[in-house]
Order: structure tokens, then C-alpha cells, then sequence
């Protein structure tokens, strides 16, 4: 992983999927929301003054040189719907989903994230591009394979030329969950998968390990782990669990240069 940082804002970006992916890990530095929510909050929906998330997302647009026209968004429910976006869709929030996907150059999809997992994909034979917002729901629900499946049935992607990369989300040291999230998870790894352990008889899950095991499942030919972890890490990232459900949303941003 590399670090970068440009007028304030700090962001993250992998090493392996080359340069015609532009991508963008966005931390929560360098906007203007305070408290709880400080400060690159890109959130609409938590609680935060809506003159503040319009200037943090203004300030995005701006360091990464991107038109409001441009970015394409979902409304985010934790489920496994997947919309594909064009040129026609930008400036606009698709209802209901958790997977964008696109081949169009230039359109950019930006999605929100505090503990789930943000999952790119990139088919560099096809050129296309997909970003997925997988929580425990979303995962078991099975938002990975449905990314994959959309990708192949639009684009023609086969899923040994995908490159996928695991953004931060919550670190298997602080997701304690109950035993019907792992079995609801279990449900859909394969056979031999190891991702919750039991500690003081409390369950902990590896969220991103999960979907480590789904896409390699799903026969992804190459997968990258940010290895970057929120809750343990709330100066940098926003976390749902850690900060009691009262914190901001951060970015990552996916697109086909032009």
C-alpha cells in the first residue's frame, strides 16, 4: 500500500492493479466536519450538518479533479444488488444497492464505508471496474459472487483476469459477533475456511478474511488485502463499532482513467 496526501486530504492506493485503475482509499482527514463526524465525513445520512459533507465531497472533487457530474453513488443497504453506471448516471445516487459497476472511462464510482469492507475489482482485459460494499450482511447476502457474476454477464470478465484489492474495514481483533453471523457466513465459504475464532468464549470474526475466502472461491486471479484495519485505528478511519454508531463515513473512490 501507498500513503499520499494533497491539500489536507490523506488517501491510500494499492500497488498491483496498474495505472489505468485510479483508486482512492480517502481517510478521514482534511475536510471540515467536526466532533464526532471530523473531519472528511462523505456520509449524508449520519448525522452530520449537510453543508459540511457538501464541502467535504467538494473538496474530493477537487484534489482528484473530478466533475459532481462525474461521480455515480449508491444508496447503500447492506444487501447484494448490483447496478451497472455509464455517463448517464453521473451526479447521481442509484437506489438500493451496494455494487457499482462500469466500463466507461472517466465515471466515477465512490462508495461509503466504517467497518464493512470495501471491495475493488478491476479487469484489465475487458477495461471495466467494479466497487462492492461488503458487511457481514452484505457478504452473507453475497454482494461478492453477485460483483463477479455482473461483471462476467456485462463486460464478458472472467474471473481468473480480475484483480481484486480489500480495502480497510474492522480487524478480526475487534469484531466480536454471535454465533449466527458466523453461521450465516459460514454458509457461504468453502469447505475448510477459517475465519472466526473464540476467545473467553466470545466469537471473533475476520471480516475481510471472508471475503478473501469468497473471492478466491469464486475463482478471482489476483487479490490484494489493504491489511488495514479501522476500529483499532479511529484517527484515521471512521468506525461504526468502535465509536458506538455515532461517527462519519470515508471514501473510496474507483474509476477507468481516460
Amino acid at each position: 500500500m501507498q500513503r499520499h496526501q494533497h491539500d489536507g486530504l490523506a488517501w491510500y492506493t494499492f500497488s498491483g492493479p496498474g495505472r489505468r485503475l485510479r483508486h482512492a482509499l480517502l481517510t478521514r482527514s482534511g475536510g471540515v466536519s467536526e466532533g464526532a463526524f471530523a473531519s472528511l465525513n462523505l456520509g449524508r445520512t449520519v448525522g452530520d450538518a449537510p453543508a459540511a459533507v457538501a464541502e467535504n465531497h467538494h473538496r474530493v472533487r477537487a484534489v482528484f479533479g473530478l466533475s459532481r457530474e462525474q461521480l455515480v453513488s449508491p444508496h447503500q443497504v447492506h444487501g447484494q444488488r448490483v447496478a451497472r453506471v455509464g455517463r448517464a448516471d453521473g451526479g447521481s445516487i442509484i437506489p438500493a444497492t451496494d455494487a457499482l459497476i462500469t466500463a466507461e472511462p472517466g465515471v466515477a464510482l465512490l462508495l461509503r464505508f466504517a467497518d464493512c469492507v470495501p471491495v475493488l475489482f478491476y479487469d484489465a482485459t475487458h477495461g471495466a471496474v467494479a466497487l462492492a460494499h461488503a458487511g457481514w450482511q452484505g457478504a452473507a447476502a453475497g454482494v461478492v459472487p453477485a460483483t463477479i457474476r455482473a461483471l462476467a454477464e456485462a463486460f464478458g470478465s472472467r474471473p481468473g483476469d480480475l484483480w481484486a484489492g480489500i480495502g480497510p474495514a474492522i480487524g478480526p481483533e475487534d469484531y466480536a459477533v454471535g454465533v449466527e453471523v458466523i453461521a450465516a457466513l459460514a454458509a457461504t465459504l468453502p469447505p475448510g475456511a477459517q475465519v472466526a475464532e473464540q476467545r473467553a468464549g466470545q466469537w471473533y470474526l475476520d471480516l475481510p478474511g471472508a471475503v478473501a475466502a469468497q473471492l478466491a472461491a469464486a475463482g478471482v486471479g489476483r487479490i490484494e488485502s489493504s491489511e488495514l484495519y479501522t476500529a483499532g485505528h479511529t484517527a484515521e478511519w471512521y468506525s461504526h463499532r468502535a465509536e458506538q454508531g455515532r461517527t462519519g463515513r470515508f471514501g473510496v473512490l474507483v474509476m477507468l482513467a481516460t
